[in-house]
């Protein structure tokens, strides 16, 4: 295959007459349209409301399509449980993030054969790596609103506790309704509590990592970059979905077959430029646009900061332990780079809300709401009492929260002995009840998930790890106030409020030494068969950390029915608030984002992040050339650099830019993104891929809780970078010749 017949050979322009270029193009966009971000995570039903708007932007195609779930573009969209991705081959072809694949990457790495850093590519697809236990692909198929179902004829006299019940009650019979067709079905809720939606999606469980390019370029500038632009990371990865020869979604096994999608992207050659239009489609995490300010106040003052302090420390325990042992430092490797990122971010919200005075503007905004409230007395009757009623829960809450906070991360820190300890301990009350009856994480829908996460446990627990952390969490245990004490832990461990801060670490060392050597949950062989174990058969054991699960087990069960209680007053709260915000907005508003399928759309478009400071849309080769250096996380591959100087050579490339005269590499865009987003397909007004999302700005990220129509981006790698990767550096031809329909 030929990838150079379509373009010929030019010199290669300063970079200096190629960014005047850009920006003058830029500014006479500007000029022509408004430079604004463009607010929505829209759900894909609601896109057609939004007709009039996209075809002032130069939409021509039909937005009815993206409510179409098993049509073009949005059968091609998928999710992979906590990311997004999207088929681009008939032949189950997935391209996502190369941060949305590092657990895969990780799973399938040896201190010898460290593929985080090496990269990954499989010339044919015997050599696909499965990404082990509990990875999966989700095809969402089918959407439908249940808000009377879920709704309909609850008693209004029902008490907090009683309402929450009735809901989880309801919930729980319409999932099991809605799978007994062999989908995975999602009861989620809109509009605090106001609408109700079911999802029907094929849970697709056997995954192979197929191709993800070295560090040096999927994470080109690593923590340093993060969250920053310009940008000049090539944020791609390939995973491939397989099932049954029968076409069944089934478990990992040699005899599986490619799962073939009715649909899929067209990657397009093109990329995207400025001033296009663009789509974003995938499934954002959460955002709070919609909450009371007092929530978000307590945020901002509390746990944010709590997050950045926590998040610093943490990442300084992991990095030092790292730097001592190779194995450790692969098995820490994801928890360190989801610590790092969570920081950048919190940091930038942090910032956003204070200094660029988001928390005020959010303020004035709900003082806006109650003056609209107090002015119609329809108004006050209806809405007068939801927010002193939700601020006195929020303030509720407010009381045990560091307690809450710091239980949580000993009874049930992810990727640690004791998390794991509790997910068995729990799951044996669980199992004897009916499922109807049991905790929704535990019904038997789970059961293979809850297996599947301590068989894949193994390759990143580490006791060096679960020692270090865990001290941390019990010396700010020790700090609590005589109000919030633990007093299974205090006992435990001998703490007491008048001990030094020396004794209380003496005190915690004795007792770690204890609790992680008398431990058998480390071996993935016990960790499995005491998942078939009754309670009584666990504290049989004399397991130290079954045996303090079990004495913290009263107090979590505690902190999780004083949440049910909350959740039962904002089931009838929730909906009165959200009605009064949609009641005084008047117009078509988005829903927040709760991992559910989502629309957003906007335009690449640069951005002026502070006075006197304009940013381009679009980052090229150029910068990569100028940002490397000889060490991480600014090394580039020598099989980059060598493709980068036959490119200045004059080699073609059907991936040269005619404007820039340069192989795009990242481009900002006015869309809509928050976490979670990771992945998603940027298309363009043909719905073909032309890049996907992997950031957003700094500056920004605060729009989580008040959007910035004037400075939010979002950050895309444009997909003319992803194609020349393949062909010029990495040699993935194979997979060149399936995305581009020749095989």
């Amino acid at each position: 295959m030929n990838h150079q017949r379509s373009s010929p050979k030019r010199p290669m322009p300063s970079l200096r007459a190629a960014s005047a270029f850009i920006c003058v193009l830029c500014v006479l966009f500007a000029t022509a349209r408004p430079v604004t971000a463009d607010e929505g995570m829209w759900m894909p039903q609601q896109i057609p409301a939004l007709t009039s708007k996209l075809k002032s932007m130069g939409f021509a195609g039909d937005p009815s399509a993206f409510a179409d779930l098993t049509g073009d573009p949005m059968g091609a969209i998928v999710s992979l449980g906590g990311g997004s991705a999207s088929f681009v081959s008939p032949a189950g072809l997935i391209v996502t993030n190369h941060h949305c694949v590092q657990g895969a990457l990780q799973y399938n790495s040896t201190p010898d054969r460290n593929l985080m850093e090496q990269g990954f590519l499989a010339k044919t697809r015997a050599e696909e790596l499965w990404n082990g236990p509990g990875s999966r692909v989700f095809v969402t198929v089918s959407v439908r609103e249940v808000t009377a179902d879920i709704l309909g004829k609850l008693d209004p006299g029902l008490s907090d506790r009683a309402r929450f019940d009735a809901v989880e009650k309801r919930v729980k019979e319409l999932t099991a309704a809605g799978e007994q067709g062999g989908l995975r079905c999602t009861i989620a809720s809109f509009f605090e509590g106001m609408k109700w939606f079911e999802f029907g999606q094929m849970e697709i469980q056997d995954v192979r990592l197929v191709y993800a390019p070295p560090a040096g370029i999927g994470n080109f500038g690593g923590e340093v970059d993060n969250w920053q632009w310009p940008r000049h990371t090539g944020d791609f990865a390939f995973y491939r979905a397989y099932v049954s020869p029968a076409g069944k979604a089934v478990g990992y096994a040699k005899e599986n077959v490619p799962y073939k999608p009715k649909h899929w992207l067209r990657v397009s050659p093109k990329g995207a430029n400025p001033g296009d239009l663009v789509f974003v489609a995938g499934y954002p995490g959460r955002t709070a646009r919609l909450t009371p300010y007092s929530e978000v106040k307590q945020t901002v003052e509390w746990g944010l900061p709590r997050t950045v302090e926590r998040n610093t420390d943490q990442i300084a325990i992991l990095e030092k332990l790292s730097q001592e042992d190779k194995e450790t430092a692969i098995r820490v490797s994801t928890r360190l780079r989801g610590l790092n990122n969570s920081l950048t971010k919190s940091k930038g919200v942090l910032n956003g809300m204070i200094q660029g005075g988001l928390l005020a503007a959010r303020k004035a905004q709900e003082q806006s709401l109650l003056a609209w409230i107090d002015a119609n007395p329809k108004h006050k009757a209806d809405y007068g009492d939801v927010l002193p009623a939700l601020n006195a829960l929020i303030t509720d809450r407010a009381r045990t929260r560091e307690r809450d906070s710091l239980l949580a991360e000993i009874c049930g820190g992810k990727g640690s002995v004791m998390g794991a300890a509790q997910t068995v301990y729990r799951f044996s009350i669980e199992r004897p009840k009916s499922d109807a009856d049991r905790d929704p994480a535990f019904q038997q829908r789970n059961w293979s998930r809850i297996r599947e996460a301590q068989d894949r446990l193994q390759r990143s627990l580490d006791v060096k790890a679960d020692r270090v952390l865990m001290k941390y969490s019990l010396a700010a245990v020790a700090k609590l106030p005589a109000s919030q004490r633990i007093d299974i832990l205090d006992k435990e461990i001998g703490l007491s409020t008048e001990m030094s801060e020396a004794d209380a670490d003496k005190a915690i060392d004795a007792f770690l030494r204890k609790l992680l050597t008398g431990t058998q949950f480390y071996q993935k062989d016990v960790r499995l068969a005491c998942l078939d174990r009754s309670t009584a058969d666990l504290l049989a054991m004399n397991d130290t950390a079954i045996e303090l699960t079990a004495a913290l087990y009263p107090l979590a069960e505690e902190v999780r029915e004083k949440s049910k209680e909350r959740s039962g007053a904002g089931y009838r709260l929730g909906p009165r608030f959200a009605g009064a915000l949609l009641a005084q907005s008047g117009g078509l508003v988005a829903p927040d984002a709760n991992g559910t399928l989502r629309v957003t759309f906007g335009q690449v478009l640069g951005v002026a992040p502070r006075d006197g400071l304009w940013f381009l849309p679009q980052t090229t080769l150029q910068g990569v050339v100028e940002k490397a250096t000889s060490t991480s996380p600014f090394k580039m591959p020598e099989a980059q650099l060598s493709a980068i100087k036959a490119l200045r050579a004059g080699k073609m490339t059907p991936y040269l830019d005619p404007v820039l005269n340069d192989v795009p590499v990242n481009f900002l865009s006015t869309v809509d993104t928050t976490g979670g987003n990771s992945g998603s397909a940027t298309l363009n007004s043909k719905g073909e891929l032309v890049g996907l999302l992997f950031d957003g700005m700094f500056g920004t990220v605060a729009s989580d809780y008040l959007f910035d129509p004037v400075r939010t981006r979002s950050i895309h790698v444009d997909a003319r970078y992803l194609l020349w990767t393949m062909a010029e550096v990495d040699g993935a031809t194979n997979l060149l010749d399936e995305i581009e329909g020749r095989r």
